[in-house]
């Protein structure tokens, strides 16, 4: 199975050679190549969502906006037609009251940050496997710490679904020691599948404090709760005449289910 986290990278119109409309040929081709099972994408904004839709005919995607009438950015959800069946969708925002669309946590920015989650099942194995998508906070690492601990929390209470796996993937904006990190110290059946990968985010160098091979900036991370052999772990560092894919690195990991 071959899952990855996919920072798109919102179409603000200020990225010049990376604005979206020059990248998304790039993104399509990469995305038909590699054919992943499930893609968990940060910052997606509506319009984005509809054209993954329309480019991705074998896939399924689901999400809705982090804003208060479920617009504004997603975190999206896309997985194979072929192999999976949906059984539940679910969204709850980052907040004192996550069933609130467009609520925040009183101290964080003035951004909603939600999470979407799925239950797919492997139409073969029968097999339920769970897929959390989420981007946190990205000023404050208190409130990071509060957001994880907040979709930990959610992930290991009581499902009516017996998953065989979990994976919990995104853009979580903390490098591996920061003190919001330490947060999965508490959940040891958790195993980051993309340990000691090095840079995921590069705002395509333009500061020259990013370094390719700084391993001390990774923030884009894939967790797996569950019985799989990690077969290879890779970033996609694609670049074409200065347009990459993302001022991320999208992170693509293959593991095997027993």
């Amino acid at each position: 199975m071959k899952i990855v986290t996919f920072n798109i990278r919102c179409d603000c119109g200020v990225d010049k050679e990376n604005n979206f409309e020059f990248r998304k040929p790039y993104i399509l081709k990469k995305l038909t190549e590699e054919n992943p099972d499930v893609i968990c994408f940060q910052e997606v904004m509506s319009h984005m969502a509809l054209w993954l839709n329309d480019s991705l005919p074998e896939y399924c995607i689901i999400g809705c906006g982090r804003d208060e009438n479920l617009d504004g950015e997603q975190v999206t959800i896309a997985y194979r037609r072929d192999r999976f069946s949906l059984l539940a969708l679910n969204h709850f925002w980052h907040s004192e009251t996550p069933n609130v669309p467009g609520s925040i946590f009183f101290e964080q920015s003035v951004f909603p940050r939600l999470c979407s989650e799925c239950f797919l099942m492997e139409r073969e194995s029968r097999k339920i496997i769970r897929v959390v998508n989420t981007h946190l906070d990205h000023l404050s690492s208190a409130i990071r710490r509060k957001e994880l601990e907040l979709v930990m929390d959610t992930i290991c209470s009581v499902s009516m679904y017996k998953e065989y796996l979990t994976f919990l993937a995104g853009d979580l904006n903390a490098e591996p020691e920061s003190e919001e990190m330490a947060v999965m110290k508490s959940y040891p059946e958790f195993r980051c599948l993309t340990q000691n990968i090095g840079i995921t985010y590069h705002g395509y160098f333009r500061d020259n404090q990013n370094i390719k091979n700084d391993s001390s900036a990774q923030i884009d991370y894939i967790f797996v709760r569950g019985d799989v052999q990690l077969k290879s772990v890779e970033k996609w560092t694609d670049v074409h005449e200065g347009v990459y894919l993302s001022d991320h690195y999208p992170v693509s990991v293959v593991v095997e289910i027993f």
